[in-house]
């Protein structure tokens, strides 16, 4: 198995990706809606820059997904989260599905 199978993926979730910020707040790409399977679950996990947060809510999409931390993501529910990591999940030739997991805030 090399991709998840886009028959699990059975949500639609919108990532604005973050651009970076201006004198008037934050920049954003135009919106892109992607395929996702939503896990709305309360975890800790470590942010880009190395600090231990908590995560309401994980996405996992089709590998080649980006979503760059501090992007805007509006879940199936319409709640507008944060990301906070954006990770490839590669099984290296192993028979398990690449994915890429979005960590939200």
């Amino acid at each position: 198995m090399s991709r998840v199978p886009g028959w699990l993926l059975r949500h639609r979730i919108t990532i604005e990706p973050y651009l970076g910020d201006s004198s008037t707040g934050a920049l954003y790409g135009p919106p892109q809606q992607v395929r996702a399977f939503v896990d709305e679950q309360t975890r800790t996990v470590v942010s880009a820059g190395g600090e231990q947060t908590t995560s309401s809510s994980t996405a996992y999409t089709a590998p080649g997904t980006t979503a760059p931390p501090l992007s805007r993501v509006t879940l199936p529910s319409g709640r507008v989260t944060t990301v906070i990591a954006c990770l490839p999940r590669d099984g290296g030739g192993l028979p398990t599905p690449d994915h890429v997991e979005i960590q939200l805030q």
